[in-house]
């Protein structure tokens, strides 16, 4: 490819809310192109880098004897009632009507697709296991798109779905296409990655992994132990049980807060007083319940988890809007709570406490000395707190760490939810139909693009893995107008690429430090130079993107140079 001819723009400045590093260098780069919020084109450097993505991946799912397939991104609305899911998800998936007024969906997932696909072709347990997969476009209705391809609106993923007869047989298959994710990510090359345990969330099922890059730039949260290995993302991580010291509970009284409402704010009022021992209200409704309130009490130096809330009361929930004066916001506590219409939910930080701080149930005035057992009681409780540093491990004791993650992949056990709601089954060697059981795993490949990025750049730009990069070399003819310059730099350019070598010729009419500038910020791995005065000695220069360093040899040696570096730099696993 001539850069010349290459369609896209590459600029010194990016949009004023591309913050984050890989969003703002894939803009200047010329790599990608906004459409509207959270859709995006591609440029064909950035296609290049995602085909070898799907490459990839294809070559590591057909190792896991996988069948590629093409689900449709448009389902009839009669699917997606079959799993339940149509009236579940909300507004992240787009509905609509066709010409003939029939209801339709936009897939964001394709569970439904898989078992709809496979249930009337599998009725043996003999035709089991097996793993079908596709790489195809979806839309999710995110509310919240944010660093260009990290989150977005439309996506390309690959979704892969295993059936079993066995759970034994589906846990052998999915520590099989954990290794093989590991190996994608490894291939792709990502280097900071980790497997967490996570939340099904609306998969379903009972386990399942994220792939996590670590990143300061990761919206998920991930809990560590750096003793005994323990991961797990912030949604279902659990830190140690806390006993209260012992000491002798003192008399409850109410005492006068005036408009202190916030946990920091009541405590500096009172003055002898820690978050630790002051029990905090959190209120939400239960989404489409206008009736009820649901009230979680928790410790007031932790934060409610809502995923580990949602999975307590089996619904969506929402923050509540307090609006009928039931309740006083900032001033809410377990002692003398009004009962009608509240659901009442305490974490498990609670127990046992004692001499505690907690809202009066009335404006301006809270509780000191509150127990639990004497003053309210908790007959049942939860673990519905996010885990915070410096909390120990339920296994091993050792204080946690929390970082920052983007998630990359995800795989799940999803059981029998879908093939049973969908009415699948398969006859077992007795004769019997029985429900197959599922396994799901997921990479979105934009997304992979984007963390690559955003974890191999530096301040000059992107700086692309061998593997992954939509060139090898980027060919900087100086001096495009010298007959004897342009010569060389196009027999080198076809003697590259006929031993399988991707060069990018930069044979533009612009200065060497325009062009090298061009070279750091598009990331292309190797750089290799033609100019005037290396011809003069016969030589050409060659420069690795990621490490700088120069390496000046023969013009008859550098085919050779090349392919060998490009084969060295290559991650094999």
């Amino acid at each position: 490819m001539r850069i010349s001819k290459l369609v896209g723009e590459r600029t010194k400045t990016a949009p004023s809310d591309a913050v984050i590093k890989s969003h703002s260098l894939m803009i200047r780069a010329g790599y990608i192109k906004l459409v509207a919020n959270g859709i995006w084109s591609l440029a064909m450097p950035a296609k290049r880098i995602a085909r070898k993505i799907e490459n990839i991946i294809r070559e590591e799912m057909d190792a896991l004897d996988g069948q590629e397939c093409s689900f449709p991104v448009v389902m009839p609305r009669e699917l997606w009632e079959e799993s339940g899911r149509y009236t579940s998800i909300g507004d992240e998936m787009v509905r609509f009507k066709d010409r003939n007024a029939r209801d339709m969906v936009l897939g964001m997932t394709h569970e439904e697709a898989a078992v709809q696909f496979a249930r009337d072709a599998v009725n043996s347990y003999q035709q089991l296991p097996f793993m079908i997969y596709q790489i195809q476009t979806k839309f999710r209705d995110e509310g919240r798109p944010r660093g260009g391809l990290i989150r977005v609106r439309e996506f390309t993923m690959k979704d892969a779905y295993s059936f079993h007869m066995t759970q034994e047989d589906l846990e052998a298959y999915y520590k099989r296409a954990y290794d093989a994710y590991d190996r994608i990510f490894r291939r792709i090359g990502m280097k900071n990655f980790i497997a967490v345990t996570s939340d099904s969330g609306m998969m379903g099922g009972r386990i399942s992994h994220e792939f996590m890059l670590l990143t300061p730039i990761g919206e998920d949260s991930i809990v560590i132990c750096p003793k005994c290995g323990l991961k797990a993302n912030m949604e279902v991580a659990t830190a140690a049980n806390e006993n209260y010291p012992a000491e002798e509970a003192k008399k409850a009284e109410e005492v006068y807060t005036g408009s202190a409402k916030e946990i920091a704010e009541v405590t500096k009022y009172l003055g002898d007083v820690s978050a630790e021992r002051t029990i905090k209200a959190v209120c939400y409704n239960i989404k489409g319940d206008s009736v009820h309130t649901v009230v979680a009490f928790i410790r007031g130096d932790l934060e409610v988890n809502e995923a580990k809330l949602k999975k307590v009361l089996q619904a969506e929930v929402v923050p509540a809007a307090l609006s009928d004066g039931t309740l006083t916001a900032g001033n809410i506590g377990p002692v003398g709570l009004p009962e009608k219409n509240i659901i009442v939910v305490y974490d498990k930080s609670l127990r046992g406490a004692v001499n505690m701080v907690t809202g009066a149930n009335k404006p301006e005035y809270h509780i000191k000395n509150v127990c639990e057992g004497r003053d309210f009681v908790i007959s049942e409780s939860f673990d519905i707190a996010k885990v915070k540093p410096g909390q120990k491990c339920p296994v091993c004791g050792a204080e946690l760490t929390v970082e920052n993650g983007i998630e990359i992949g995800n795989i799940f056990q999803l059981g029998t939810k879908y093939t049973e709601s969908m009415g699948m089954t398969v006859l077992n060697a007795e004769g019997k139909a029985v429900n197959p059981i599922m396994g799901c795993y997921g990479i979105g490949v934009g997304r992979a693009i984007a963390s690559i990025a955003e974890e191999s750049a530096d301040e000059k730009g992107l700086n692309w893995p061998m593997s992954v990069a939509p060139w090898h070399v980027y060919l900087c003819v100086i001096r495009p107008d010298d007959e004897r310059v342009r010569a060389k730099a196009e027999e080198l350019y076809a003697e590259l690429e006929k031993r399988g070598v991707e060069v990018l010729m930069d044979d533009r009419a612009q200065s060497a430090g325009f062009k090298f500038a061009d070279c750091d910020l598009m990331g292309i791995p190797l750089r290799l130079v033609v100019s005037p005065r290396a011809l003069e000695r016969d030589e050409a220069e060659i420069k690795i993107r990621s490490t700088g360093e120069i390496i000046t040899c023969p013009y008859s040696e550098c085919a050779d140079r090349i392919e060998e570096m490009k084969d060295s730099m290559t991650i094999k696993v």
